[in-house]
C-alpha cells in the first residue's frame, strides 16, 4: 500500500491557526477532494474536528481518526487510537493508497517514521501568522513533479503550486 501525505503549506511552513485553515484556494480544495476520494483518509482528530460538522465525514472517502481518546466517537468514520491501527484498517480494507490529511501532529509522526512514500504538497505563496507547521527542508532529496499552478484570483486568495514528491 502507498502511503502519502497530503498538505497545504505557506512559504513559512504554517499550515493552520486555532485549528482552521489560514486561506481560501477553492481550487486547492478541489485537488484536495480529487485526490483523495475513493481511498481512506487518516487525520487527528483536532484536524477531523476541524472540517465543518456539516462535511464530516468526507464523502467517498473511508474516514480513519487518530485519537489517544478512548471514549471518542465520530459516526461516519473509524476511530482508531494509533497510526499504526490507522494503517492496519487501510491495509485491511485493500486500499492501494492511503493519504495522511493531518494535522501537524499526524504530519510529523508519519514523516518521523520513515513510511512516507509520496507528498503531495500546495505551495501557497503567503507566510501567514499560524500556530502549527509542516517541515519543508526534508523535501530536497525526494523527486518533484508539478502538477498545478494557480495564480490568485476570486476564487483563490493567494497563488500556489501543487508539486507531488516521490520517495527516491
Amino acid at each position: 500500500m502507498l502511503i502519502s501525505l497530503i498538505v497545504a503549506v505557506a512559504k513559512n511552513g504554517v499550515i493552520g491557526n486555532n485549528n482552521d485553515l489560514v486561506w481560501k484556494l477553492r481550487d486547492d480544495m478541489q485537488f484536495f477532494a480529487s485526490t483523495t476520494r475513493g481511498h481512506a483518509i487518516i487525520t487527528g482528530r483536532k484536524n477531523y474536528e476541524s472540517i465543518p460538522e456539516r462535511f464530516r465525514p468526507l464523502k467517498d472517502r473511508t474516514n480513519i481518526v487518530v485519537t489517544r481518546n478512548l471514549a471518542y466517537t465520530a459516526p461516519g468514520a473509524v476511530v482508531v487510537h494509533s497510526l499504526e491501527a490507522a494503517l492496519e484498517v487501510a491495509a485491511a480494507s485493500g486500499e492501494e493508497e492511503v493519504f495522511i490529511t493531518g494535522g501537524g501532529q499526524i504530519y510529523a509522526e508519519c514523516l518521523k517514521s520513515g513510511r512516507v512514500d509520496r507528498q503531495y504538497v500546495t505551495h501557497v505563496d503567503a507566510e501567514p501568522n499560524g500556530d502549527t507547521f509542516f517541515p519543508l527542508e526534508g523535501l530536497g532529496s525526494w523527486r518533484v513533479e508539478t502538477l498545478m499552478q494557480q495564480e490568485s484570483n476570486d476564487r483563490n486568495e493567494h497563488a500556489f503550486v501543487v508539486s507531488r514528491y516521490d520517495r527516491p
